[in-house]
Formats: C-alpha cells, sequence, structure tokens
C-alpha cells in the first residue's frame, strides 16, 4: 500500500515528535537530578565535619562504637533523609544504626570520599550506597582524627532510603498523575496542532499532485480534462501556488504545441497531395511524349520530333524546378542550412539580378530599376541567400506585372538599417488574401497563368530565407495597382 505525502509527514512527524519528547524528558530528568544533588551536597558539606568537631565521641577519636551507634540513630531520627556510618582508613564500616539486614556492603570505596574531603569542586560527587550495593548517592563525609592520627571517616549518605522511599510516594500521588496527565494532553494537543497545520499546508500540494494524475490520464489533452481542476492564485506568494500556476501555463503551452503539431500536420498533408498532383502533371506529360517518340519514331516527321523532344525537356526543366524548390523548403524548415555571411556592395547584387531579368522583362516591355542607380552602401549578409530571394521575387513581379509596367529595387537608409523595396505595378493582391500569400503552397485568385509550372513555394521560402537572415519579409499591396515586398539588411562598414 502506498502512503501519499500527508500521511508519511505526519507518520514521521509523530515520530519525531515522540523521540524528541522522550530524549527531552529524559534529558530534563537527568539534569533536574544532577542539579538538585549538587545542590543538596553543596548545602551539607560541611555536615559530617560539624558533626565530627563538635562530637565528644568523634572528636577525640572513637572507642565506644555501641554509643556511636546510639548516636548516629538519634540523628536519624532528627534528620530522616540521613544515613551515618563510621568507617576506618580503608572504608570498612565499623558502626551504623539501621535494622538487621538493612545494610549490605561491608565496606565502600574510599577514592570519593578523599576526593571529596580534598577539592571543592566537580559537584555532585557519588559514593557507594552501603544499603544497595552497586547503587551510587551524594554523601558528606569527614576523617576522624585522635592525636593528629586518622581513625577513620564519617559517613554520611544525603537523601537515603527512607528519602527515596519518600519521593517514590510522591512520584505515584494523585497531584503528580494530573501533572503528568496534564503535560501528557499538552503535548498531544500541540502534536495535532501540528498535523492540522501540516495538513493544510500540504493540501495545495495534493490537490496540484491530484492536477498532474488527471492531466496524466487524459494524455495532456486540455479538452479531456474534468472541469474541477485546481484554480491558483498567480499573484500569491505561496511556492505551491506559483508552481501550480506554472503547471497551468505549461499545460496551456502543451495544449499549443499540440494544436500547432495537429495544424502543421494537416496542412503537411494538403501539401503532400497538391505536390503529388504538381509532379504527376510534369511527368505525366513527360512519359506520355516520350512514350509517342519511341512508339511512332518512324512515322513521325523531324519537325514533330524536335516538337516533342522539347515539350518533354520543358516538363522535365519544369519536374526539376519543382523538386529543387521542395527539397529548398524542407532543408529550411529543418534548419539544415548553413549561411555564409560577408560584407559586400548592396547596389553590385541589385544590378547583376536585375540584368539576369532584362530579357524576361523586354517581352512585356517592362521597365526594371534600381533607385538610386548608384550607391556605396555596403551590407553585411549571406549572398547567395539574399540573390535567391531577390530572384524569386522580380521572377514573381515580371510574372503578375501587366505589359508596359515597371519594377523598382529601391534601397533606404532606415533606422541604422537598410530598407530595400521590390515593387512593381502588377495586379496587386486582396485584402483577404493577403496574410495567406507566404503560406505553402498558397496562390492568390487573381495569380497570372503562364505556359510554366508553380507550386506556389517561392515565397514561402523567401520567408524563411529572410527570417535566417535576422529579417522579415513583409508586404503592401492595392488590388489593381501593384505589391511592393520589402526588408531590411545590416549595414557593413564600407570599403
Amino acid at each position: 500500500m502506498k502512503f501519499g505525502f500527508y500521511p508519511r509527514l505526519a507518520v514521521c512527524l509523530v515520530g519525531v515528535f515522540m523521540v524528541v519528547m522522550i530524549a527531552c524528558f529524559y534529558s530534563t530528568n537527568l539534569l533536574q537530578k544532577r542539579t538538585q544533588q549538587e545542590a543538596e551536597q553543596k548545602l551539607h558539606i560541611g555536615l559530617a565535619e560539624h558533626l565530627v568537631s563538635d562530637n565528644p565521641l568523634l572528636k577525640e577519636g572513637v572507642y565506644d562504637y555501641e554509643a556511636l551507634g546510639n548516636l548516629f540513630h538519634t540523628l536519624m531520627i532528627l534528620g530522616p533523609s540521613f544515613e551515618f556510618y563510621y568507617l576506618d582508613p580503608e572504608g570498612t564500616i565499623l558502626t551504623y544504626s539501621a535494622e538487621p539486614g538493612k545494610v549490605k556492603a561491608d565496606a565502600v570505596d574510599i577514592a570519593p570520599i578523599k576526593q571529596l574531603i580534598n577539592t571543592d569542586r566537580g559537584f555532585p560527587i557519588e559514593g557507594d550506597d552501603p544499603r544497595n550495593i552497586g547503587l551510587q548517592k551524594i554523601f558528606s563525609a569527614a576523617p576522624v582524627y585522635n592525636n593528629e592520627q586518622l581513625q577513620g571517616y564519617l559517613y554520611v549518605i544525603i537523601g537515603g532510603e527512607r528519602y527515596d522511599s519518600i519521593i517514590a510516594n510522591l512520584q505515584n500521588s494523585q497531584s503528580m498523575r494530573e501533572v503528568a496527565l496534564f503535560m501528557f494532553v499538552g503535548l498531544f494537543l500541540l502534536l495535532l496542532a501540528l498535523l492540522v497545520l501540516f495538513k493544510y499546508f500540504t493540501t495545495p500540494l495534493r490537490r496540484l499532485s491530484d492536477d498532474m494524475d488527471r492531466v496524466q490520464e487524459a494524455d495532456f489533452h486540455r479538452e479531456k480534462l474534468p472541469p474541477n481542476l485546481a484554480t491558483w492564485n498567480r499573484n500569491s506568494a505561496n511556492e505551491i501556488d506559483r508552481l501550480g500556476c506554472a503547471f497551468t501555463d505549461m499545460l496551456t503551452h502543451i495544449d499549443n504545441q499540440f494544436d500547432q503539431l495537429n495544424k502543421i500536420d494537416s496542412q503537411r498533408r494538403v501539401l503532400l497531395a497538391d505536390l503529388s498532383h504538381d509532379l504527376r502533371t510534369p511527368l505525366a506529360s513527360l512519359q506520355g511524349y516520350i512514350e509517342t517518340l519511341a512508339l511512332n519514331e518512324d512515322s513521325l516527321s523531324k519537325e514533330d520530333r524536335r516538337h516533342f523532344v522539347d515539350v518533354s525537356l520543358k516538363n522535365a526543366k519544369n519536374l526539376k524546378h519543382l523538386i529543387d524548390q521542395i527539397f529548398e523548403l524542407a532543408y529550411l524548415e529543418g534548419g539544415q542550412v548553413t549561411l555564409h555571411q560577408e560584407s559586400f556592395p548592396l547596389g553590385e547584387l541589385l544590378h547583376d539580378v536585375a540584368a539576369k531579368f532584362e530579357l524576361d522583362a523586354k517581352q512585356k516591355n517592362i521597365a526594371i530599376k534600381v533607385i538610386p542607380d548608384h550607391f556605396e552602401y555596403y551590407v553585411f549578409a549571406d549572398i547567395g541567400k539574399l540573390e535567391r530571394v531577390l530572384t524569386n521575387l522580380i521572377a514573381n513581379a515580371i510574372r503578375h506585372t501587366p505589359e508596359n509596367g515597371s519594377i523598382d529595387l529601391a534601397v533606404v537608409l532606415h533606422n541604422d538599417k537598410l530598407r530595400v523595396d521590390i515593387r512593381d505595378t502588377g495586379i496587386g493582391i486582396s485584402d483577404k488574401e493577403i496574410a495567406y500569400i507566404f503560406d505553402a503552397r498558397y496562390q492568390a485568385s487573381n495569380t497570372e497563368k503562364d505556359t510554366c509550372s508553380h507550386a506556389g513555394l517561392g515565397l514561402a521560402i523567401c520567408k524563411k530565407l529572410m527570417a535566417l537572415l535576422n529579417s522579415d519579409l513583409r508586404v503592401e499591396s492595392q488590388l489593381g495597382k501593384g505589391t511592393c515586398f520589402s526588408f531590411e539588411l545590416t549595414l557593413a562598414n564600407s570599403h
């Protein structure tokens, strides 16, 4: 059986609380006992010495042990918490006052007695208890001399057997039991309060754990989640609230990623279907013309064979162009493109690209101009990627610009960068469609048709190429008046 966080925490808390309580109780009792012993020994340390100096039986040396025993009996009546013993110099008990059989030891260790007589530090000092072999008790002791000759020691046990019996009875009394019960109840209530507090503080953590389990069961799909998920205070200073908010944000992010992946997957399926159609058209035409050539080689005239070969070459060229675009887009989306950035004059590149389209532009009487015609701006970019973008944009502009139109390649210094505008006087793009022209396979409804096959990948490729160059390809257009594509380039130090 698996226990949750709070039950384990409660068990650990109870265990630690009991251990700490027992340790505190034991150490408190031990400290109290030693403090009490130290105080009592210091208070009665001179008792034996005063008895030796004031009593004639001990002052001049001991000879009458029976009289001394009677004296001890009288003193024990006056001080029932004391036990008196007379020892020889080696610690052998010579006389005492006690009922027969009470004193079980014949001698006591003399070392603690000498330590007490010769020092006033290290209290409490405990010595042997003659009535309980192996038990140590505090004591008072004094040497007994006769003409400077050591006769023995007066050994006084402080807190004797009667004292221990009375203390034991008091500990078992009703009042002591009430005090112990009161302490136990107080400690139990303290433990209960701690458990309630821990329950209060761990409840949000349990709710968060339950939410995580529900999310996992729903396979991280928000629409499959139950409506009773916990709500978290985003402005709270509580770490669990902040953790819950982070979990909710993460769940929203994952859900958005799921939606985006599904959308991308759907677009990929549509793109593959469209591209398959686009590939099939030139491939079927190519196959048809080649088969006609193969089957009717002898019956076809030289002009027909030449026409069939030209058409086949054109279809093969269109097919290669389409496949090249598909691979280029795949490499861009997969991040497998390497940049080779360098400093170069932008004006030369624009004039070269414009010259490349001069023949196509003349066929439609379209003027291509670089504005200004001459400038010395240098930019830092990948010249190959930038030429690819310019080529695609100018080719589109020529295709969508009617005869006698114009295409301007304008360069303007803007916010410490160079802005390049490719403006045409073509058919333009409607406001409803302008937001979709950078999507792969999208072609505007008023797209000009020509004899070449177009897959609608050019602008998508241009958009991604400019993103690699840390720029953004933007478009402005008016239907029937023309279109302007623009982007910005980083200036380099001029040569």
